[in-house]
């Protein structure tokens, strides 16, 4: 039975796996958010000339179902590389952007609804 998937577990997996091959000297913050600012630019190379509907569907057809979660998977390691070089947590980061979002975005109220 596979253990459940958490951000920490695939830290120590990423970080593991650069250590085996000793990638540490190249993973610095400058390499990686280069590396991931390239990750994410593959995943936008290709969506780039579908209509909003055909992407819409993309993970219908299975080459590009692949290609996309490959690319998804890239980006999320990169960035997970990055946050654990600088020492960002992800999740406590994100929760604090939504909360800071939430207060300058507030919902509209019923007399701003048409």
């Amino acid at each position: 039975m596979t253990e459940p998937l958490d951000l920490a577990r695939l830290q120590r997996r990423l970080a593991e796996f650069a250590a085996a091959r000793n990638w540490q000297p190249y993973h610095t913050p400058k390499n990686l958010v280069a590396a991931l600012s390239v990750e994410a630019s593959e995943l936008v190379e290709i969506f780039q000339w579908l209509t909003p509907e055909e992407s819409s569907r993309v993970m219908a057809d299975p080459d590009r179902a692949h290609r996309v979660t490959d690319e998804v998977a890239d980006v999320l390691a990169y960035l997970l590389q990055f946050c654990e070089v600088l020492g960002i947590d992800p999740l406590a980061a994100l929760a604090a952007k939504i909360d800071r979002n939430e207060h300058r975005f507030p919902p509209p109220g019923p007399e701003d609804r048409t």
